[in-house]
């Protein structure tokens, strides 16, 4: 009684040996095939992702860069050849302001008879007519016959909207757009956003002190034009969501 009782725990605690040697058990047994390797680690996983993550944003940035030093390159090259037409006319003449030169020479336009009016646009509320006419050298009598004063705008945005009511009041369809050449394509931005039917004609002003052909070898110079390009991406970007929205 105590041998079979030990057999029979043997052969429960490894059935498969007593099966390989019982008598007439002589089937061939499957060639075990090859086994798959243990799974990798969660965390091997989650680095391998990771990694992918990182490379895709890494591309990512780097398109981004290059498309925005591409754009900057454009934006430049606009600036620096800007070329005011000796012929331009137009119904009227803007000026926005921000520098003398650029009313100087807007009041040299109307002088010319380059338009029928000119509207300064911009103007500090402390800024007296005759003030203008000093710094400008203006005539008296054409400055109070056909100079409009705007003292209500703040920024560009806003040159644009004062300088759209007055075209509209006065009836114009072309309009001469007097700025600073490195101002000029964040102007006309605007104001095409305003007049999409007025025929813009822009009139750069380059500043004696301000060396735009050589831009890149001066700081103060490029960080104008970084300066000025970022507002004009920004107004670009306004521009196009309210168009959408």
């Amino acid at each position: 009684m105590t041998l079979h009782s030990q057999t029979t725990d043997t052969e429960k605690a490894n059935p498969a040996e007593t099966q390989a040697h019982e008598p007439g058990n002589d089937a061939v047994q499957p060639a075990a095939g090859p086994t798959e390797g243990p799974p990798a680690p969660q965390g091997a996983r989650r680095r391998g992702r990771g990694g992918w993550r990182f490379y895709t944003a890494s591309a990512v940035v780097c398109l981004l860069i290059i498309g925005l030093t591409w754009h900057f390159a454009r934006f430049t090259e606009s600036v620096v050849g800007a070329v005011a037409r000796p012929e331009a006319r137009a119904d009227g003449v803007v000026v926005l302001t921000g520098g003398a030169e650029r009313v100087q020479r807007a009041v040299g336009l109307l002088a010319e008879g380059r338009g029928r009016r000119l509207l300064i646009s911009g103007v500090h509320p402390g800024t007296t007519r005759k003030q203008i006419i000093s710094l400008t050298s203006a005539d008296q009598k054409l400055f109070d016959c056909c100079v409009d004063l705007d003292r209500i705008a703040l920024n560009t945005e806003g040159n644009a909207v004062e300088t759209a009511q007055w075209v509209r009041d006065n009836s114009y369809s072309s309009l001469l757009v007097v700025t600073s050449a490195y101002h000029l394509p964040r102007a006309q931005l605007e104001l095409r956003e305003m007049l999409p039917d007025v025929e813009l004609i822009p009139y750069p002003v380059f500043a004696q002190d301000l060396d735009l052909k050589r831009w890149y070898m001066h700081g103060v110079t490029i960080k104008l034009l970084l300066r000025e390009y970022v507002k004009y991406t920004v107004a670009r970007i306004r521009i196009a969501f309210r168009t959408v929205f």
